[in-house]
């Protein structure tokens, strides 16, 4: 990939609603993932959700099905999120990165995934802006350290502050931002069991919270 990022300033209508921002975000040139990417991948759930899930970017699944979180990692948010008390409906989910950084497998058809460059997840980042400007939600939750530099800046430690709540910074909107690990991480994770419990805690906390958790 020759092409520079440019970022997605430009591709970003103002004032326009998750509709507006969805069909927008689905002509954005603004880095060069989108030559490689089946298309993107932009954020689903109700403009007036309390809860934001912010991921690093799509995977395979996701960038052929068109949906966030629908693959492996995602059904075990599902699972993660109905144990928790939150209901998946009621919140957003979204990613950093709209669209699926890959390389071809050595053998057969494989797309292997590609974490995505600062460069990168700096140029989509106005995309997650708008859609934060927009839902305006009680609770950020950032899943990873990619999405959790995206969204508190890149020298955050993600290690340092796992499942605490913190302002966000100056132009995000909402209230909290509460940092995890990915779900994928989970799943690679040594010890599975241990992995998704933390996870589930780190969920709990938010529906403790009061944010449209299931009676």
């Amino acid at each position: 990939m020759a092409e520079k990022a440019v970022g997605a300033e430009e591709f970003v209508p103002s004032r326009a609603g998750l509709p507006g921002l969805r069909k927008a975000a689905h002509d954005c040139r603004g880095c060069p993932l989108y030559q490689d990417a089946t298309d993107t991948v932009f954020g689903e759930g109700p403009s007036d959700a309390s809860v934001v899930l912010v991921g690093e970017q799509p995977g395979d699944r996701e960038d052929r099905e068109g949906h966030p979180f629908v693959g492996p990692a995602g059904r075990l948010l599902d699972r993660a999120l109905e144990e928790a008390g939150i209901d998946r409906e009621a919140v957003y989910i979204t990613n950093a990165v709209k669209h699926f950084k890959w390389k071809p497998a050595p053998r057969g058809k494989r797309r292997i995934h590609q974490t995505p460059s600062r460069t990168e997840v700096v140029a989509c980042r106005p995309w997650l802006l708008a859609e934060l400007d927009v839902i305006e939600p009680e609770v950020v939750v950032v899943l990873g350290a990619t999405a959790a530099k995206s969204v508190m800046g890149p020298s955050f430690t993600l290690t340092k502050h796992r499942g605490e709540r913190l302002e966000p910074p100056e132009g995000i909107a909402g209230q909290a931002i509460v940092p995890t690990v990915h779900p994928s991480a989970v799943l690679r994770a040594p010890d599975r069991d241990e992995a998704y419990e933390a996870f589930v805690t780190d969920l709990r906390a938010v529906a403790a919270k009061g944010h449209r958790a299931r009676s």
